[in-house]
């Protein structure tokens, strides 16, 4: 059977297909965060408590995670069009199937099987995007896969919270449907004959039980470490364990059989090593303080989900337009400069983050974000480049299964970590602010006459202050983590530049 990348396709059929793999990519990435705003109401709605409902998510994310790095093994065995093409189809019905739960334990179950199939959606998207376009073009092949990765974790707080505020959380769900039925039949049809090799392949039955054992438990401990006090838990020093050990096997495991289900021997290439380091950090710092904002906005600030969402749209818009430039002008600039360009740019924006008060608008709250977007333009772009240069084509789905794999690990720890950072943070400040708020403080007497003056009892004026100090604990706590961010983001620029330069003329995939 004849290999898809030696048939690139032109023209129409090129678009057709090209924006048929950024649905699934755009698809499967806005799952991962759509329903986090939709928690509250599905739960209410479902009669569960917004504690049990976040199983939504963690069954998604533990699933998916088992099943990314599976991509390069399934590819192998049944074709890169045949395994995207099936994902994408069991994605739709799942999504369908979530949609029409009447209760959480068969929401949370439809949800660990849409996880599951999604798995080879992104790689694959990835892997057939950078094979239709000619060898000259693969710069805009990663620039299509990267506006719609960028699209979704931006259009996922922003549609979930529209779709809870105004309509029943299962459109939430029922939106892929469509999406995906066109996806499916537009990539089945556009990718007729052009099949990639497969051959026989051992299934490495322990390395699948032993990923799947160190993955679950590890995005358990992630996902319940906060609620459950970390490893003051039993339950959690038992996952954490139970992580620690398969994970060392896996490793050892892969590294040895002949037939492993994920290729780690792919990390032995220095590009592929380090591209894959500083592509799971700067995501994971992103992704965290994706999360962080929409939160702090929601819940001390008193913004809605939807205009919690909308704060970051801007940002969307100029991460697009920037990226249809890298594309075009990217493929002339060292690659490593264009990483550099990009980690500076993060670090600005979390820098200026750092100036945010309580008392800020929409405007300024957006002003750092649109530093992001340009940032995210070339962030993805750049990494892949780097990370992808000297990879074989043949071994490109388990190269892109592993990288995307490592990303969204990186982006769930670093949402676990910084969450719980920001909540024992916020305690401390809080904790020094209450220690000069007392009858005997002139401050605290000031403010509270202040405030009875404008009409408000005591015991209102004392609710008041008491909020304020809450608001300003966490806004302390957002500074430091913002800092943290800044610099860690400048510090990835060392980092980019111990990898060797990819040679633009030949491609993301050429050998060295």
């Amino acid at each position: 059977m004849d290999s898809v990348e030696s048939k690139p396709l032109s023209g129409a059929a090129l678009g057709l297909v090209a924006f048929a793999l950024a649905l699934g990519t755009f698809m499967q990435v806005l799952d991962g965060t759509i329903a986090n705003v939709a928690l509250p109401t599905i739960a209410g709605n479902l009669g569960a408590s917004t504690q049990d409902a976040t199983w939504v998510i963690t069954a998604f994310a533990a699933a998916n995670g088992v099943t990314v790095p599976l991509t390069g093994w399934l590819m192998g065995r049944f074709g890169v069009v045949r395994t995207f093409v099936v994902s994408v189809a069991l994605f739709t019905i799942a999504s369908f199937l979530c949609g029409v739960s009447t209760s959480l334990p068969m929401l949370v179950f439809f949800r660990l099987l849409q996880g599951g199939v999604s798995g080879p959606m992104i790689p694959g998207s990835q892997a057939l995007l950078i094979a239709i376009f000619p060898a000259e073009k693969r710069g805009l092949a990663l620039g299509v896969w990267s506006i719609t990765a960028l699209l979704g974790p931006i259009a996922g707080p922003i549609l979930g919270g529209y779709i809870s505020d105004n309509y029943h959380w299962s459109l939430v769900f029922l939106i892929n449907v469509p999406v995906g039925v066109v996806c499916t039949f537009v990539v089945l049809a556009g990718m007729r004959g052009r099949e990639t090799p497969t051959r026989k392949l051992k299934v490495d039955t322990v390395g699948l039980i032993l990923l799947a054992v160190w993955v679950g438990a590890l995005q358990c401990v992630l996902d319940l470490g906060e609620e459950d006090d970390w490893f003051n838990s039993k339950l959690i020093v038992i996952l954490t364990v139970v992580a620690a050990i398969a994970f060392v096997v896996w490793v050892i495991w892969e590294l040895t059989d002949a037939h492993p289900a994920v290729d780690l021997s792919l990390l032995r290439g220095r590009n592929f090593r380090l591209g894959t380091v500083a592509f799971t950090l700067g995501y994971a710092l992103f992704f965290a303080n994706n999360l962080i904002l929409p939160l702090w906005l929601q819940e001390q600030l008193s913004y809605t989900a939807t205009w919690a969402g909308l704060v970051s749209a801007p940002s969307g818009m100029v991460a697009i337009v920037f990226t249809m430039l890298a594309t075009r002008f990217g493929a002339k600039i060292d690659a490593r400069w264009v990483a550099t360009a990009s980690f500076a740019a993060f670090g600005l924006s979390y820098f200026m983050r750092a100036d945010y008060t309580t008392y800020a608008d929409f405007t300024h709250f957006m002003a750092p974000l649109l530093v992001q977007g340009a940032a995210m333009s070339i962030f993805f772009l750049s990494m892949l480049t780097i990370s992808l240069h000297g990879i074989a084509p043949e071994r490109m789905p388990a190269a892109t299964g592993i990288s995307n794999f490592a990303r969204i690990t990186g982006g769930s720890f670093a949402a676990s970590l910084f969450t719980t950072i920001w909540d024992r943070r916020e305690t401390l400040h809080q904790t020094r602010l209450a220690d000069g708020s007392t009858p005997f403080s002139q401050v605290f007497n000031q403010a509270a006459h202040d405030l009875g003056r404008s009409g408000l009892t005591a015991h209102q004026s004392v609710g008041a202050i008491a909020k304020q100090m809450v608001n300003q604990s966490y806004l302390l706590s957002s500074i430091e983590i913002f800092w943290i961010c800044g610099w860690l983001s400048f510090a990835m620029i060392g980092l980019v530049w111990l990898s060797s330069r990819p040679n633009a003329h030949e491609g993301p995939i050429a050998a060295d």
